[in-house]
């Protein structure tokens, strides 16, 4: 028996405050650790407010008290496997609770339907001559901005009436010059470039077809999603109506969502490069601001070391794609909203890992040429930069396929690249597109992490 430590005690000090048995009994951390466990689980339970719950509490109680019983009598204790496994059933069901977690809304048949065209990507389709013409139409309707509502190219002459037109309002096309007795395919596009359907349910393209002489008349409605990327609809420039029609030459060429994703995925890369690059320039002078074997030489630069990790760890904190949402506002829809925002979010990590390098390093040098009466540019240049290379390199190219995966996700918010791609495509329904996208996001993510893994092992 413990003579030193009463186990009443420690049974009586757990009751009233949990932890403090153990507390007493010697295990100061273990005490804690059962405290700020009991509080939050307490608090969670409290929280969620269903009765039910707060036996997980109840039970963490009663094992904190035999459990500083035990502590105090025998200076063992038992495995809190027990305690985690309470507080995390308590957790697990509390949060499918609040997620809201029901299979029952599962349509089958709808997940069967999406999934089942994305096995047939969208990427190449047979070898194919186009015949092409579009014509202008204003949306909305408003004084002082109109169009001729006419377009003749190359023989073909196409016709909308009227020229200008609110959302959900009718619209006839007509069209000549084109081939005879063929399938005319019909689009909307609007100022941005995004693609818009106007088939039935504005799921697909119209279609129409050619009398004997190359003449067509469609009338369809203006998309509900015309002006959905159109920031200001009274400056905004005309939008399209494409017509285009197509006949088999033999063999296989980039189908046109094809294209667009490759155009997408060259985009993303590029976004993630140029982000790195700007990271780059201002991480580097950063990160030695931001390293304390540097900057505690006196009070002066140690503040600024302070102040220079605090707003890093601000910065990192803030997730890309919300960086992103404020660069669209601030600079419009595109690709340059992305680099911003991955190049902010790049700089503080980058920031941070070059100056934890920093810190690492052998601290020889750096007391040999400070011994010479070097300054502290100096013992930067001849004592820090021949050790940071390598590691520096590294962490460099591995933060440029981190930009990769995020470009795809600011994507979402309007930041460009293949991601804004992807959200075009599932706003249209065009899974077999989609499937294209995830296949291309796969391959370029393997590939980067695969040459990016072989550069690294090279440099460290």
């Amino acid at each position: 028996m413990n003579k030193k430590h009463s186990p009443v005690l420690a049974g009586i000090l757990s009751t009233f405050i949990p932890g403090l048995g153990q507390f007493y009994a010697g295990l100061r951390y273990r005490g804690v650790a059962v405290l700020l466990g009991m509080l939050f689980t307490s608090g969670i339970v409290a929280w969620y407010g269903k009765p039910i719950w707060y036996l997980a509490p109840v039970l963490i109680w009663l094992w904190n008290i035999w459990d500083a019983i035990c502590a105090a009598r025998q200076g063992r204790t038992f495995s809190v496997l027990l305690p985690i496994l309470f507080g995390f059933v308590a957790m697990f069901g509390i949060g499918l609770a609040v997620v809201g977690v029901d299979f029952s809304k599962a349509d089958i048949n709808r997940a069967i339907a999406i999934m089942r065209p994305m096995f047939h990507p969208d990427f190449i389709q047979k070898r194919a001559e186009s015949n092409q013409a579009w014509v202008e139409v204003m949306v909305p309707c408003l004084p002082g901005r109109s169009v001729s509502g006419i377009n003749e190219e190359n023989g073909k002459k196409v016709t909308i009436t009227p020229t200008c037109a609110d959302i959900g309002e009718a619209l006839t096309i007509t069209a000549s010059g084109f081939w005879p007795n063929t399938d005319a395919n019909l689009w909307w596009e609007d100022p941005s470039g995004s693609v818009k359907m106007i088939g039935p349910g504005e799921a697909a393209m119209l279609v129409a077809h050619t009398d004997g002489s190359g003449t067509l008349t469609a009338s369809f409605k203006v998309p509900t999603t015309a002006t959905i990327a159109v920031p200001d609809v009274t400056q905004s420039p005309p939008h399209r109506v494409y017509l285009e029609q197509t006949r088999l030459l033999g063999g296989f060429e980039l189908s046109y969502v094809g294209g667009r994703v490759l155009q997408g995925a060259l985009q993303t890369i590029g976004m993630a490069l140029m982000a790195t690059a700007l990271a780059i320039l201002l991480a580097i002078p950063v990160s030695f601001l931001a390293a304390r074997n540097l900057m505690s030489g006196n009070p002066f630069t140690y503040a600024i070391y302070f102040i220079v990790r605090t707003l890093l760890n601000i910065l990192r904190s803030i997730e890309p794609l919300i960086i992103a949402i404020v660069f669209v506002v601030i600079v419009g829809l595109g690709p340059f909203a992305g680099v911003l925002a991955l190049a902010v979010h790049s700089v503080a990590a980058l920031a941070k890992l070059y100056s934890e390098v920093i810190e690492g390093i052998d601290p020889g040098p750096i007391e040999a040429i400070r011994a010479t009466g070097a300054n502290w540019v100096q013992v930067v240049r001849y004592a820090v930069i021949p050790q940071i290379v390598p590691p520096f390199t590294a962490f460099t190219i591995y933060r440029w396929d981190i930009n990769v995966r995020s470009a795809t996700i600011i994507g979402f918010v309007g930041g460009g690249g293949i991601g804004f791609l992807l959200i075009e495509l599932i706003r249209i329904n065009n899974f077999r597109g989609v499937g294209a996208l995830f296949i291309t996001i796969a391959v370029i993510v393997m590939l980067l992490d695969y040459f990016s893994a072989k550069i690294r092992e090279r440099l460290v």
